[in-house]
């Protein structure tokens, strides 16, 4: 304890806050992008997914075992395939891109399912109402699926964003200067870890904390019984 006292004051110096700043907005950048282009991803798999029709049937598979095997795959696996295939096809890629990359790939296999939840929630009799109003696929899906879809589809989303930002750690393994990174260079340099590693788990907790806020909020801003029901079943499977 008397250590970890001593070295508070040349801890918390400007250097080193500016450096776990800039980290955690590297590991937030990560998460967000990989998470907001996983999501638009997501929608299109899940739309080429429930494309009609036997001519469709191999289209359907390769998306289907898309999300079961990302699905069934841990993210260390998935960091350490896309660092080495866009290491054999670009090497000057940077590792930050590759973080990136590995974040949309997983993303794209849980929100597919979250999203397709969503809109399977919708009652059938809308959409053949739209069909026998002639409205084509996407502008059935755009006017009237997602928009009653949206308040089952959110909340997940972002819950399972927020459960990221602290799986980014391991995106630490490449080399990427996120805040565990960062939290493991302070620790060699003689910091105690329980000091280093308690201000990470702050840094964590900080960033972390506003988005579940906003997740709750958007749950209850937005939840109806038949949400409320779909949400819960979607998070079991």
């Amino acid at each position: 304890m008397e250590r970890i006292i001593e070295q508070i004051p040349r801890f918390f110096t400007a250097d080193n806050m500016a450096l776990l700043l800039q980290s955690a907005g590297l590991t937030l950048a990560m998460t967000l992008a990989g998470c907001l282009i996983g999501f638009c991803l997501a929608l299109v798999l899940v739309y080429l997914r429930q494309t009609p029709g036997k001519w469709a049937t191999p289209l359907r598979i390769i998306c289907i075992t898309y999300v079961e095997i990302f699905r069934r795959i841990p993210f260390l696996v998935v960091i350490y395939l896309v660092l080495f295939f866009i290491q054999t096809v670009a090497s000057n890629a940077s590792l930050f891109s590759i973080a990136v990359i590995s974040i949309c790939i997983y993303a794209i296999a849980y929100t597919a399912e979250i999203i397709r939840g969503g809109l399977e929630s919708v009652p059938a009799t809308q959409m053949d109402a739209a069909k026998a109003m002639n409205f084509s696929r996407l502008r059935t899906l755009l006017t009237i699926t997602l928009p009653q879809a949206w308040p089952i589809i959110i909340p997940p989303a972002i819950a399972f964003a927020v459960s990221f930002i602290k799986d980014t750690a391991l995106v630490s393994q490449i080399g990427v200067f996120e805040l565990t990174f960062r939290g493991k260079e302070l620790n060699n340099q003689g910091y105690s870890g329980i000091l280093v590693f308690g201000t990470i788990a702050m840094c964590y907790f900080l960033m972390s904390f506003p988005l579940s806020m906003l997740g709750q909020y958007l749950e209850k801003r937005l939840a109806t019984p038949r949400s409320q029901r779909t949400s819960r079943k979607i998070w079991r499977t």
